[in-house]
């Protein structure tokens, strides 16, 4: 009888125990896993789960626009009960119908840098005010062109023809800032001014931005500034440019601010760069998924915005009155990469 009663006790005591609390985990989902942005933001994204106390995955696409690999990442994260995503997509409209099914599972899905395409199918987007990113390295370009500005002859080297919101925000924020009368502002490549010389692709790395300025150049041998998607690209337009002797006397302008294209401004390869933040946006990311755990909270946007701005300044050793800028020394201390 007193084993019986004593066995019983035990069991009413193991059900009267509180259910230990499952780790928090989450999922980063990047692009790629080269460019030094994505890692930058996993390096962001570990060192904020390792202070909460977040188990974290990392996962991302082969290359610059692998749609299918990120949805595949989102529906482990799904099977491995994940309490949040943190995704920058690579095809911002066909990564719905998946993020959707994360959603519905119970999972917080942020876009980081890239909103999706509609911004609201994520439930937060932590990103650079990608359209004021564009926007002041077009009206540097125009400042430093001065009156020339009405005659100059334009590359546009974008990321993909899914044009991606990022993309398309760049894209327009440059034109809008150089001057240059927008046409659809969700998607580029419809303006008519012809200082356009035209747009062509990188995927987002230097080989891509090699190719797409050759193309250009062969339409226009004459082009006298380069608007890039991003360092890498600008890179291999520089590439293309030396090839032919005219590295020095066009305007190279991009958008990124890691390391390599901040040395890149110094060393007179590209003219200005808008320099974000990657570590921001993922450590902010995973402290948001922590809170979502915790109490069922979902972040706030900033105030007259959409989503959470992390901040963007231009880059350059050549001010121009009026757009507010940081030198390469401030930029090297900021900068990732």
């Amino acid at each position: 009888m007193n084993k019986l009663l004593l066995s019983t006790a035990l069991c009413l005591a193991v059900l009267s125990v509180p259910a230990m609390a499952q780790e928090v985990s989450a999922c980063l989902i990047t692009k790629t896993d080269t460019n030094p942005f994505f890692v930058k933001m996993r390096e962001g994204a570990e060192a904020k789960a390792a202070e909460l106390g977040v188990a974290l995955k990392s996962f991302a696409g082969k290359v610059d626009g692998d749609h299918e690999t990120q949805v595949a990442a989102i529906e482990t994260c799904i099977a491995d009960g994940a309490k949040g995503i943190l995704i920058t997509a690579s095809d911002t409209s066909a990564i719905v119908q998946a993020v959707q099914q994360a959603r519905d599972a119970g999972l917080l899905v942020i876009a980081l840098d890239t909103p999706l395409t509609p911004g609201d199918a994520a439930d937060a987007t932590f990103a650079t005010d990608n359209f004021i990113a564009g926007e002041l390295i077009g009206k540097w370009a125009a400042g430093t062109l001065g009156a020339e500005a009405a005659n100059a002859k334009i590359a546009m080297l974008d990321l993909a023809v899914s044009q991606p919101t990022v993309d398309v925000l760049r894209d327009q924020g440059f034109l809008q800032g150089f001057g240059i009368d927008l046409g659809d502002p969700n998607k580029w490549g419809d303006e008519s001014d012809p200082r356009i010389v035209g747009h062509d692709v990188t995927a987002g790395n230097e080989e891509g931005g090699r190719k797409a300025m050759e193309n250009l150049l062969a339409k226009d041998p004459m082009i006298n500034v380069v608007y890039t998607i991003n360092e890498p690209a600008a890179a291999g337009a520089y590439e293309a440019l030396k090839s032919i002797g005219r590295e020095n006397d066009v305007l190279i302008v991009s958008v990124d601010g890691g390391c390599p294209g901040v040395a890149n401004v110094k060393d007179g390869v590209i003219g200005a760069t808008s320099q974000q933040y990657p570590l921001d946006m993922a450590a902010l990311g995973v402290e948001a998924i922590k809170t979502w755990a915790d109490n069922g909270s979902k972040p706030s946007p900033t105030e007259g915005k959409d989503f959470f701005d992390t901040g963007v300044r231009l880059v350059t050793d050549a001010p121009v009155d009026g757009v507010e800028s940081i030198d390469t020394a401030k930029g090297t201390e900021l900068c990732w990469g």
